[in-house]
């Protein structure tokens, strides 16, 4: 074999200048070509209920469009005539080498878009070697989905009990050998989401749900009390600003979340692309950044990366996946965005992601109006 080409997973070797091998079963690679396939597929599969809780946010969705158009309006400064025939997709985060700089964000009862429900999001975010993040409001549950799938987890928390709750939580992670804990700190109060409502529509683990007082009086002690009793990454999912990235690695935070729920929470924040540069210049390199919101196509990633982020989380991209076509479904999305990522490399003039800089972007005004799945214009809508 040619010292340069690159054998896959499946044994199949990979040449200089070709796209990363797909991942998922060949029968799917016909049906599905392009990623707005799988949101169309995904619409016409689920109920109304459930596309809407997907597709929507809080009051006006100004927070949700604002994700989309925060990334919308930078442009990439392509470099050329430099040597892009092998280009490296694969990075470390959290202590884990990653086939792909992506993350599988959490979902509120994921088993909604499939069965299976974080199973299948764990499996197949194992087969492309990429960090799946469970819910703790979505089953199977957090014993039984680390039991599906080897790779690199975590596991975020809804926080419904006391410290000795929380507590519990950790041992549990910790012993079924998630790579990391996620505490969610923008959910205080629960917002109102307006396609729900309109649909009179209730999420059954909310109909459940107890304990939302404890979520709500979450603080920096209970941060400072679970670094100083836990030896297990933590994540804080939900900063938006540099101040709270500075209070969260100065207390020994592992991974700064970039996150506004994808507009689901308060509405009328900034875009989270628009706040990663000055959250990046606070964390300084003292902690791993992940970012969520509106990520969609793998010119979105590249941006991300460029602007200080380690990891980019996508939440509507599994969920609409999944809901398309189940857990095959979501590795063939994750095979076209791999190729996708790996096209915006090349064509940038960049064969690593450590090449990523803040000089590959710059400000441009977007050129169509934002909403969930603005990212795909070749939707019916």
């Amino acid at each position: 074999m040619n010292d340069s080409a690159r054998r896959a997973d499946d044994g199949s070797v990979q040449a200089p200048g070709t796209a990363p091998p797909g991942r998922a079963a060949s029968a799917l690679k016909q049906q599905f070509q392009a990623l707005h396939e799988f949101a169309a597929a995904a619409e016409a599969r689920l109920s109304r209920n459930i596309w809407d809780y997907l597709a929507g946010a809080s009051e006006t969705e100004t927070a949700m469009r604002r994700n989309r158009l925060a990334l919308d309006s930078l442009a990439l400064r392509p470099r050329v005539l430099r040597d892009v025939s092998r280009i490296d997709l694969t990075t470390a985060a959290l202590g884990a080498r990653l086939d792909l700089p992506l993350m599988l964000a959490p979902i509120g009862s994921l088993e909604s878009f499939d069965p299976e429900g974080g199973a299948a999001a764990a499996r197949a975010a194992a087969r492309w070697n990429i960090l799946s993040c469970l819910s703790s409001v979505s089953q199977p549950g957090l014993e039984a989905t680390a039991a599906a799938a080897e790779g690199p987890k975590v596991f975020q928390l809804y926080v419904r009990g006391g410290g000795s709750w929380i507590d519990d939580h950790a041992t549990r992670a910790k012993a079924a050998g998630y790579t990391a804990f996620c505490l969610t700190v923008d959910t205080a109060l629960y917002s109102r989401r307006e396609r729900d409502v309109a649909n009179r529509f209730v999420k059954p683990w909310r109909e459940r749900a107890r304990g939302m007082e404890f979520q709500a009086a979450l603080n920096w002690d209970d941060v400072k009390r679970f670094k100083d009793r836990h030896q297990i990454p933590l994540l804080l999912k939900g900063i938006m600003t540099a101040e709270d990235a500075v209070q969260a690695v100065e207390l020994g935070v592992d991974g700064i979340w970039v996150s506004n729920h994808g507009g689901r929470q308060l509405d009328h924040t900034l875009g989270t692309a628009a706040v990663l540069p000055e959250i990046a210049a606070a964390v300084d390199g003292r902690a791993c950044i992940i970012i969520d919101g509106g990520f969609l196509r793998g010119t979105d990633v590249v941006k991300a990366l460029a602007l200080g982020a380690d990891l980019v989380a996508m939440g509507r991209f599994t969920g609409m996946a999944l809901g398309a076509a189940g857990e095959e479904g979501l590795v063939r999305a994750l095979d076209l965005m791999a190729e996708e990522l790996w096209i915006a490399m090349g064509l940038s003039g960049m064969t690593r992601l450590d090449e990523l800089t803040p000089a590959l972007v710059s400000t441009a005004p977007p050129v169509r109006e934002a909403d969930s799945f603005s990212a795909y214009p070749l939707l019916e809508r």
